[in-house]
């Protein structure tokens, strides 16, 4: 394996890193509230960055979540480049590509997808009916990528279901959605296409994981390295140096694990049980990054408006969102035990040409 990236891979990720330096600041983010900035998935759109994803493969998306994560800009970029651009680009028709693959690119077309299943939607004829309660960036999306009881994905336009908007830990944009006999197009055939795309969001939000652990982190260190007491830094206090010791060893933990998981998908490898590993290390490694990188702030760790408290909500909702390190652990104890399939086509390659193995 080579996780070195590519000089494309690593010129997006560093427009990324621009881009969110610039706009994703402490006081823009306090005025998003628990909206996204729009003016900044614009200035991402502008750049080619949602659109990049097609070239630059899930690798290249981890990176960009990264950075995403590094400030918690608050932009629905993995949902539309996983639900939207790298759903459609892997098992969409070809009269499906040509005709949202452009909007998905060019952010007019906002998408998100209701992962993992939960068996709550039905699809009789095509139509489908169920509440979900919760979807993340719904109020921004345009489309919704929905799995049914029997793991078929069919893409719904928001304007044609209700919805409403929901708080969550994070400041998501989430929303509820009520389908009632709404029409939807199908994406792929059979189970396969969700259990790829649900792979392609736990490697991806394991990557947004990574960064926020990393930003989380990084603010920590400032502290510590500034704040004295006893009249000398805090963190030449050796119980300060191990807890932020052992957040690195998480974060690292979850940066490799993520970077592993979206390598062997470029390359077309099966990648199912690696996204799982990438997934349990975001949900519990970052757990407690995060509630590590508010402890050693002490008691500005308490305050709400405090940077890195934005940080720990991210954490903590990523936690819930990736799963339950108990139920990650039973399924990739399922999927470990069951072996490969050898009935199960070649798992699909993502746009971009992966790099040889070093």
């Amino acid at each position: 394996m080579d996780f070195t990236p590519s000089e494309e891979q690593g010129a997006a990720a560093g427009l990324a890193a621009q881009i969110f330096g610039d706009l994703a600041t402490h006081e823009r983010l306090g005025a998003a509230g628990t909206g996204s900035d729009a003016e900044l998935w614009k200035a991402l759109c502008a750049a080619g960055l949602p659109g990049a994803v097609e070239e630059v493969g899930l690798l290249g998306l981890v990176l960009l979540l990264e950075e995403q994560g590094r400030t918690t800009a608050q932009v629905p970029l993995a949902a539309t480049a996983v639900y939207g651009i790298l759903a459609l680009a892997r098992h969409g028709g070809a009269e499906q590509r040509d005709r949202l693959l452009p909007g998905l690119r060019a952010g007019t077309t906002v998408a998100t997808g209701a992962f993992p299943a939960r068996g709550s939607v039905r699809s009789p004829g095509g139509r489908l009916t169920g509440l979900l309660p919760a979807v993340p960036w719904l109020r921004d999306a345009t489309h919704v990528l929905v799995p049914d009881a029997d793991r078929t994905l069919w893409l719904v336009r928001t304007a044609d279901a209700e919805t409403a908007p929901v708080e969550t830990t994070a400041p998501w944009a989430a929303g509820r959605l009520l389908l009632d006999d709404t029409p939807a197009e199908r994406i792929g055939t059979g189970p396969g296409p969700y259990e790829d795309v649900l792979a392609l969001a736990r490697t991806a939000f394991a990557g947004l994981q990574a960064g926020v652990c990393a930003g989380s982190l990084a603010r920590a260190v400032e502290y510590t390295c500034t704040r004295e007491q006893f009249g000398r830094p805090l963190s030449t206090n050796q119980g300060v140096q191990l807890k932020a010791a052992d957040a690195y060893m998480d974060t690292e933990a979850i940066r490799v694990t993520a970077y592993e998981a979206a390598w062997r998908t470029d390359a077309g490898l099966p990648a199912r049980e690696h996204a799982l590993t990438a997934a349990w290390w975001a949900a519990e490694g970052g757990k407690r990054v995060v509630h590590t990188g508010q402890h050693l702030h002490g008691g500005m760790g308490a305050d709400l408006d405090h940077p890195v408290h934005r940080h720990f909500l991210w954490g903590r909702q990523l936690d819930a969102y990736l799963g339950c390190g108990a139920e990650l652990l039973a399924e990739l104890g399922a999927v470990l035990a069951a072996g490969p399939d050898p009935q199960a086509p070649p798992a699909p390659a993502s746009p971009a040409t992966a790099k040889e193995p070093a």
